[in-house]
C-alpha cells in the first residue's frame, strides 16, 4: 500500500471524528449541519449541498463552507467521504431504508442499470493501467494462485477461479467446508500469492485469513470496491471496483466486469498454451455431451 493511499485511508474514514474534533470551532450554523450528519450519517451521504441546507434550514453556501471547514476541498468530497464510511456501517435494513428513499417502483430499471453502468465507466477512468499489468504479470509468475471470498464474494471467488483453472494449472478456490481454511493455505509461501475479494458489507474472516497470509510473505491482491476497504491495508496490489450504489442487494456487475478483463489479459499471455488446452477439452466435453448441440 502506497504512502499516498494510507494517508487517504486515515483521512476520510475519520470523517465523523474529524466533525466532532472540530465541531467547537464551527459557527452556530455549521454545528446546525454538523448535528444532523452525526446523528443522520445514513441520510445526509446521500443529499445535495442544497437538499442538506434545506433540511437544516441554512443556505447552501453554508453547507460548502461546512466542507471546507473539515479540510474538504467541496461538499461533494464530504458526501463522498461518508458514502464510503457508511458502506461497511449499514446494516441490511438501513441499506434497504436508504434504496426506498432512493429507487422508485417506476425507475428500477433506470436506476440499477444506470449505477453499474456509471461505475463500469468509473473503472474506464479511473483504473490504474500499469497496476492491472503488473497485477496479471504476478499471477502468471505464482507458483501458486489461491483465491479467497466469502459471503456474497463467494460468488466472485468460483467465477475467477473456474475461468483461470482453464487458463492455469495452479489455481486453488479456499472453500469453506473442505476442510479448515488454515489447512487449505499451511503451505502458502512467498512464491505465492492469494487473491482476496471483499466488498461491503466486508467479511471479517477474508480480512482475518490476509492476515495469516501476510505472516507467511505471500503476496496478497485485493479485489475490492474502495481505497477504505479493509482489504487495501494488507495487500501488495489492488483492483478498485467501485460500487456506490446503496441497496440490499449487492450488484457483482463492475467486479465481475473487471475480472472479465484480468482473465482475458492473463489469457493473452498464454495463447499456445490455452489453444491446446481447449482443444482437449473440446474433444472431451463432446465425448460426453457436456453441452448440448440440439436445437428443439
Amino acid at each position: 500500500m502506497t504512502e499516498k493511499n494510507i494517508k487517504k485511508y486515515k483521512s476520510d474514514v475519520n470523517v465523523m471524528e474529524k466533525i466532532k474534533l472540530k465541531y467547537y470551532r464551527l459557527s452556530k450554523s455549521q454545528k446546525m449541519i454538523a448535528n444532523y450528519i452525526l446523528n443522520h450519517y445514513d441520510k445526509a451521504a446521500f443529499m445535495t449541498a442544497s437538499i442538506l441546507g434545506e433540511i437544516v434550514n441554512v443556505s447552501e453556501s453554508t453547507v460548502v463552507r461546512f466542507a471546507n471547514a473539515l479540510g474538504y476541498s467541496g461538499y461533494p468530497k464530504l458526501q463522498k467521504a461518508l458514502q464510503e464510511l457508511i458502506k461497511t456501517k449499514l446494516t441490511t435494513v438501513q441499506r434497504l431504508e436508504i434504496s426506498n428513499r432512493q429507487i422508485t417502483q417506476e425507475s428500477i430499471i433506470e436506476d440499477v442499470i444506470k449505477s453499474d453502468i456509471d461505475n463500469i465507466q468509473a473503472i474506464i477512468n479511473e483504473l490504474d493501467r500499469e497496476e492491472f499489468s503488473k497485477i496479471a504479470e504476478v499471477i502468471n509468475r505464482a507458483r501458486n494462485i489461491y483465491i479467497i471470498g466469502f459471503r456474497t464474494s463467494t460468488i466472485l471467488a468460483e467465477f475467477l477461479g473456474f475461468y483461470l483453472n482453464l487458463i492455469l494449472d495452479n489455481v486453488r478456490v479456499v472453500r469453506h467446508g473442505v476442510s479448515d481454511i488454515y489447512e487449505q493455505l499451511i503451505h502458502i509461501t512467498k512464491e505465492d500469492i492469494i487473491i482476496g475479494i471483499s466488498f461491503p458489507r466486508y467479511s471479517s474472516k477474508t480480512t482475518q485469513i490476509l492476515k495469516f497470509v501476510k505472516e507467511k510473505d505471500a503476496k496478497i491482491i485485493a479485489i475490492t470496491d474502495s481505497d477504505l476497504s479493509p482489504l487495501i491495508e494488507l495487500s501488495d496490489y489492488k483492483l478498485i471496483a467501485r460500487s456506490n450504489m446503496v441497496s440490499f442487494v449487492d450488484s457483482l456487475v463492475v467486479p465481475l466486469s473487471l475480472m472479465n478483463a484480468l482473465i482475458v489479459s492473463i489469457g493473452m499471455g498464454k495463447r499456445e498454451y490455452i489453444t491446446k488446452k481447449f482443444e482437449d477439452l473440446e474433444s472431451i466435453w463432446e465425448r460426453y455431451e457436456i453441452y448440448t448441440n440440439k436445437v428443439e
